[in-house]
């Protein structure tokens, strides 16, 4: 009998999966979002694009845009009372509009 996978990906069959009008690659803009340092941002993980993709467990989040690595940015999220540092790319991240 084989071994299960505990790889990266697992236990994420629901949150890597897109509906069926939202299938394949993203929109070019959406690959070259801007963020402000300080503007408030949601990981929203879109499973067609491999780079810069966050762990699974922080999909859905809210955090601020602390800085930027590469391509990437750094986000800080609260989880739990822990507060976290999460690399994501700009494809992951949706802008959260502050009135």
């Amino acid at each position: 009998m084989a071994k299960m996978s505990h790889g990266p990906r697992s236990g994420s069959r629901m949150k890597m999966t897109k509906g069926i009008k939202e299938k394949g690659m993203p929109k070019v803009n959406d690959l070259m979002k801007n963020f402000e340092i300080g503007e408030k941002a949601a990981i929203v993980i879109n499973p067609s694009v491999h780079s810069g993709m966050p762990f699974h467990n922080f999909q859905g989040l809210t955090g601020t845009v602390v800085d930027r690595q590469g391509e990437c940015y750094i986000i800080s999220v609260n989880v739990g009372s822990v507060e976290k540092h999460i690399i994501a790319g700009p494809a992951h991240l949706k802008k959260l509009v502050t009135n």
